[in-house]
């Protein structure tokens, strides 16, 4: 570990101070206003935010989406003040009132940085330490991204080179995803990135001490992590001479991922707040404010007080900006003029757009053959890894099983690695036994851009992610989760491997669609929709789950109406085979569609002429207009059965009153999946018996 550094090549000035004081006043007045939030951390962290966007990262604030920008994410997202007043010194588009709008109903300064909705926004923060896992993503992708369209250039020199850096709070490296995260990016060598901890030894029940004792530092000294410490000035507030040089210094360690400690005094200099667990999450309070605004010498009588000279100044980061965004532009010029195939492939990528002819080598998979779709979708990645570069992923150490390794001759592995497949540029993924921080880095990389990226684990183990799950669907990214093991039907591991209320839970989550294949061609198509909606021209996306069996399940034709979520897998039949208005419906997924097919032909030998229908994704089917939906689930036949290996919670609204559910409303059991199907009446005789029941309720 390093100390303070000792020489820096800062232009610090009174302005440059200013600015920094007003950014604390802008932080204590806009929490005052609103009566609640979290102005300490904002007012002692302003000089650290205020170096990054004035003096250290490479953005334009007149173009948040530039390639060639840094990244900055706020894992501390409950100072998002931290970031908004940043955002508004640079220019980026938020304005005083945007301030003074602070967590009110339709400003653009909520509670806690939302992406796509307030402009230089990186990512959603709030859950403390995704934030840290999302850059450890973002990181991850910039290598990639880089080895896509400038592998050879030398480091430093490629207009895909740019660095990831991250505040996080003493609350971000006490939740378990970030240890996860920052000893992935500690193996990975993640040279691009740098976490700035704010050290501010204060949390919601007082000094960290009641809850935090080991050495952080050591700690991410044997994470591999290259690690300084910025000590504090004389009067207690933060150096930003020091601040500077370790940023620097960081920037220039390309050999392994940078860990600061700034030691800080929450609330500096408020007189009697600062310090306190108090100023953590409450308003300073009117006296406490004007005590403050005495002390940095601005009228404690005024609000939101900002010079012109001031904003004059910070608005400078425009020009800069622009500059800077020339300076590449020549860079990315050169690259263009001699590389033209890999500029053509950056400019589909960058459009959302798919290359020609990809759809022609998804597999079609023979009727009658047994196969789980676990391997299924395993043989679908494999074909598009050939056309897709830009596709890529892995799995949370369970490779062999999910069926995730999309090229066995190329690991992503940093430079150094002795395994003879590492490449840092390689196109497999081996997140380790991390499922939270693997979820929240695909966040991190689905954000970064010019990827894709899919991450697979059991299904039961879901519940690890879903934090980061959550927000996927809140940022609506194209993020793929692939969910092997997704029932019973895994058999002997028993109950704690064996997935119940998962499906449902996971369909309860706003903007996650769920999809879960009854056979190898549906999961064919399932992948096609799935990369199909992740283009540009689809719109508004949103991540996916496929939930995948680990058992053979048969496979029927392909039936391109699987992409809508919902369809005829086989009609109702009268006497002499003709299709015919059925009696009754089965509806199903996954491996319990050949068990509804099954039932069909013991109803339909016994004069009840049965449609089954599979339903992969609710969510896909609810987007189908009501005439499709109609034509799928007549309202007019009212006896209908609902075959799902999980909690039935999600089929009442399709089964109605007359309807039966086959479900499984209780943890599984140890034993091989043919005898647990047989025992929890996932047979063909069982769902017979409850579409009779069926019956004999829609006719009352």
């Amino acid at each position: 570990m390093s100390n303070k550094p000792t020489t820096t090549d800062l232009q610090w000035t009174d302005l440059d101070q200013r600015a920094v004081d007003t950014a604390r006043v802008l932080a204590a007045d806009a929490v005052q206003k609103v009566g609640n939030g979290h102005p300490g951390t904002a007012m002692s962290l302003a000089p650290a935010a205020y170096t990054l966007f004035q003096k250290v990262m490479r953005h334009d604030p007149a173009d948040a989406e530039w390639t060639g920008r840094d990244r900055f994410v706020l894992s501390a997202g409950h100072s998002s003040l931290t970031l908004y007043i940043q955002l508004y010194l640079a220019g980026y588009g938020l304005e005083l009132d945007d301030l003074k709008a602070f967590r009110t109903w339709g400003s653009k300064t909520p509670g806690h940085p939302e992406y796509g909705h307030t402009t230089g926004v990186e990512t959603t923060t709030g859950p403390l330490g995704q934030g840290v896992a999302n850059a450890v993503g973002m990181a991850m992708a910039a290598r990639y991204e880089r080895g896509l369209f400038d592998p050879e250039a030398a480091p430093g020199t490629s207009p895909f080179d740019h660095t990831v850096w991250v505040i996080a709070g003493d609350g971000c490296l006490q939740e378990g995803i970030s240890a996860e995260a920052s000893s992935l990016a500690g193996h990975q060598k993640l040279g691009n990135l740098v976490l700035l901890w704010d050290d501010n030894h204060i949390s919601i029940e007082g000094d960290t001490e009641t809850a935090v004792s080991e050495d952080t530092l050591e700690r991410y000294e044997a994470y591999g992590w290259h690690v300084q410490r910025v000590e504090q000035l004389p009067n207690g507030d933060l150096d930003p001479a020091g601040l500077y040089a370790a940023l620097q210094a960081a920037k220039a360690e390309t050999g392994r991922p940078s860990f600061i400690a700034a030691r800080s005094i929450i609330a500096w200099p408020a007189p009697n707040a600062q310090n306190t667990e108090a100023a953590h999450g409450s308003a300073l309070g009117d006296d406490e404010i004007a005590a403050t605004k005495r002390v940095l010498g601005f009228d404690p009588e005024q609000t939101f007080e900002v010079s012109d000279a001031v904003i004059g100044h910070t608005r400078e980061a425009l020009d800069r900006g622009r500059e800077a965004r020339a300076e590449w532009d020549k860079s990315f010029a050169a690259w263009r003029t001699a590389n033209p195939e890999r500029a053509a492939d950056f400019d589909r990528i960058a459009a959302g757009e798919l290359p020609a002819g990809w759809e022609e080598k998804l597999p079609v998979f023979e009727a009658g053959k047994s196969l789980a779709t676990r391997a299924a979708s395993g043989k679908v990645l494999q074909a598009l890894g050939d056309v897709v570069p830009e596709l890529w992923g892995g799995s949370a150490d369970l490779a062999g099983s999910n069926n995730t390794t999309i090229d066995k001759t190329s690991s992503f592995l940093p430079v150094g690695n002795p395994l003879p497949e590492a490449d840092p540029y390689g196109r497999t993924i081996h997140f380790g036994i991390r499922e939270h921080a693997m979820a929240a880095a695909m966040n991190g990389i689905a954000l970064h851009g010019n990827t894709r990226i899919y991450g697979g684990t059991f299904l039961v183990f879901s519940d690890y992610m879903r934090n980061a799950v959550r927000l996927s669907a809140l940022m609506h990214l194209p993020v793929t989760y692939v969910w092997t093991h997704d029932s019973i039907g895994l058999g002997e591991d028993g109950p704690t491997h064996q997935p119940v209320e998962h499906l449902a839970a996971l369909r309860a989550i706003p903007g996650l669609n769920v999809v879960r294949p009854a056979d190898a061609n549906e999961t064919a198509i399932a992948w096609r929709e799935i990369l199909r909606r992740y283009t540009k021209e689809f719109g508004v996306g949103a991540p996916h789950g496929l939930a995948l069996t680990r058992q053979g399940v048969p496979t029927y034709e392909a039936n391109e109406d699987a992409a809508k979520g919902g369809y005829v897998l086989f009609e109702a039949e009268g006497p002499s085979g003709q299709n015919t208005e059925p009696q009754v419906l089965l509806i199903a997924t996954g491996s319990e569609v050949h068990v509804a097919v099954e039932a069909r032909e013991q109803l339909q030998a016994a004069g009840v002429p049965t449609r089954v229908v599979s339903m992969p994704s609710v969510e896909w089917f609810e987007e189908q207009d009501q005439g499709y939906k109609e034509s799928v689930l007549p309202p007019s036949v009212k006896a209908r059965v609902a075959v799902e290996a999980g909690i039935g919670l999600t089929w009442y609204r399709y089964v109605g009153d007359a309807g039966r559910i086959v479900s499984l409303e209780h943890f599984g059991a140890s034993a091989d999946a043919k005898v647990l199907f047989r025992e929890f009446g996932f047979t063909a005789e069982n769902v017979a018996a409850a579409a009779r029941e069926s019956l004999e309720a829609a006719a009352r």
